[in-house]
């Protein structure tokens, strides 16, 4: 495991498992992160697209975890909430930044549709957006409500836009609550009574039974796990 060193003595780690082959890119793209440098940062990023690397590959070898070592440091006290705000909405520009290459170059188009929300009271969506984004990048419709979807709001664009598998993000445990009052929302209006329900985020890791309690179809922790189950979970619905 490797760790480079912040100027204050901080140890930065980048776990391997995580960043794969582009551990390097990840790394150097943290260091600007933590430097305040959106736009440098976001520059590494879309030139690694330009020589080549997938759109699939930068989110998950690169901006996760990136965003992952941030969370660390923030937990460790090493950086202030403020900072790691800052950290997270440079993430985010990336992102948006990428967005229209992934429309461009979605060849493989598939007749399903997904809508990504956080819980009332979720203010943590970078995650759900980067799982809504690689759903985009398989081939599904896409539709992200962001942080703070207000319950019948989501409802409505379900209804509206046919969704069939609908993503719930919830990183805090106490607000398990607000997810399991978003389900029963879903499951009572009539146009959306079945739709199917993928629920994920940091109150799932290590308690996957929670997923049931709320009267979620299915759980899943990793990005691609949930792309996997999503289809899954369709192909059984139509038999």
């Amino acid at each position: 495991m490797n760790t480079d060193p912040m100027s204050d003595g901080t140890q930065l780690t980048i776990l391997p498992r995580m960043a794969g082959k582009n551990e390097p890119l990840a790394r150097q793209y943290l260091q600007l992160l933590l430097a305040g440098k959106r736009v440098e940062g976001t520059e590494l990023v879309l030139q690694a697209a330009q020589d080549g690397v997938s759109l699939q590959n930068i989110y998950l070898e690169i901006l996760k975890p990136a965003l992952y070592e941030v969370g660390e440091l923030w937990q460790r006290n090493r950086l202030t909430v403020a900072r790691e705000h800052l950290c997270t909405a440079a993430v985010q520009y990336t992102m948006s930044q990428l967005y229209p290459r992934i429309l461009k170059g979605k060849q493989r188009r598939l007749p399903y549709a997904f809508l990504g929300c956080c819980v009332g009271g979720e203010l943590h969506e970078v995650g759900m957006r980067m799982v809504t984004d690689l759903f985009e990048m398989a081939g599904w419709d896409t539709l992200y409500m962001g942080a703070n979807a207000a319950d019948e709001v989501v409802v409505d664009e379900v209804a509206r836009k046919k969704i069939e598998v609908v993503g719930i993000s919830i990183t805090i445990i106490a607000h398990l609550h607000l997810a399991s009052r978003l389900i029963m929302a879903l499951r009572s209006r009539r146009e959306t009574a079945n739709v199917l329900i993928l629920v994920g985020g940091y109150s799932f890791i290590g308690k996957p039974e929670l997923s049931q309690t709320i009267g979620a179809d299915a759980v899943a922790i990793d990005p691609l796990e949930a792309i996997r189950t999503a289809g899954k979970l369709l192909e059984e619905k139509r038999g």
